[in-house]
């Protein structure tokens, strides 16, 4: 997929930080922004977009909500990943001092993450809908007394200036997005390491996942990533979702996928992609 036309969609607000990831992995394309995540995967479904880029986890907060179900219904495929710091910045009116600044409005979980920053400097925080969002209303409504807690992007974007740089609380919050497509695309690529991502059930025979998980110890496969959660609501069904070092032509690879199959019911490859630098 080049990376120098068509249109990848985002879930979000101009200059959220799912646009961020967009201009960051995929700069020559035409970002979209969507309502919600089914809106994102139905643009590339329809063959709107080309592209849609996901978050899926948060170094803070962990697994983004209902992605790990959207992934597998979704149709689409993951052909790469991205990182992007949350580096979260003041933004106020034009020529606004920051001892003029009542209130900070962003997104709860932003808010949640400046909260060293809005002490000092005695802010009140204000949820907004998200971050982007934000920073569009502080931009309409003109009230210098009101700022928006979001990304430089959004600070460019709606014409405000940037008070305070990088002031959350955790220097290292990082949101680990994937970038989605109709078509896999199961060729190496890149000069560094491959990861494979991929979602399976266990068969209902005793200590299933501990078997499982066997093949991928014993022929040295390094899983990076195991997460579980409910199917349809029930106790009694279980899916996982798991991302590994290496591609599917590998030996080793092969082998552990093999003993896995033996041990689950339902096996879906989700994509093979080059690893982002940025994960090590």
């Amino acid at each position: 997929m080049s990376q120098t036309a068509g249109r990848i969609s985002f879930q979000g607000e101009p200059g959220a930080y799912s646009h961020q990831a967009c201009r960051q992995a995929r700069p020559g394309m035409e970002a979209i922004p969507c309502a919600t995540f089914e809106d994102a995967i139905e643009m590339v479904r329809k063959g709107d977009a080309e592209l849609a880029m996901l978050p899926i986890e948060n170094s803070t907060y962990g697994r983004v909500a209902d992605m790990h179900h959207l992934l597998p219904e979704s149709g689409l495929h993951i052909i790469d990943e991205t990182f992007v710091r949350v580096h979260i910045n003041l933004l106020a009116l034009p020529g606004t001092k920051i001892e003029d600044i009542e209130q900070a409005m962003s997104h709860t979980v932003l808010l949640g993450q400046c909260r060293t920053f809005l002490r000092q400097h005695r802010l009140q925080p204000r949820t907004g809908a998200d971050t982007a969002g934000s920073a569009r209303q502080v931009a309409d409504w003109g009230n210098p007394k009101i700022a928006a807690l979001a990304s430089e992007l959004a600070g460019e974007i709606y014409g405000l200036d940037v008070l305070a740089r990088h002031i959350e609380d955790k220097s290292n919050n990082t949101t680990r997005f994937l970038v989605m497509s109709r078509e896999p695309d199961l060729k190496r690529r890149g000069q560094g390491p491959m990861m494979t991502s991929f979602m399976f059930r266990v068969r209902n025979i005793p200590a299933a996942l501990y078997k499982a998980m066997g093949g991928f110890a014993t022929n040295g496969v390094n899983m990076t990533k195991l997460e579980s959660y409910m199917v349809d609501g029930q106790f009694t069904a279980t899916q996982f979702y798991a991302d590994i070092e290496g591609h599917p032509d590998d030996r080793n690879v092969q082998l552990a996928l093999e003993e896995l199959r033996y041990f689950t019911s339902q096996l879906t490859l989700l994509g093979t992609y080059p690893a982002d630098p940025r994960r090590r």
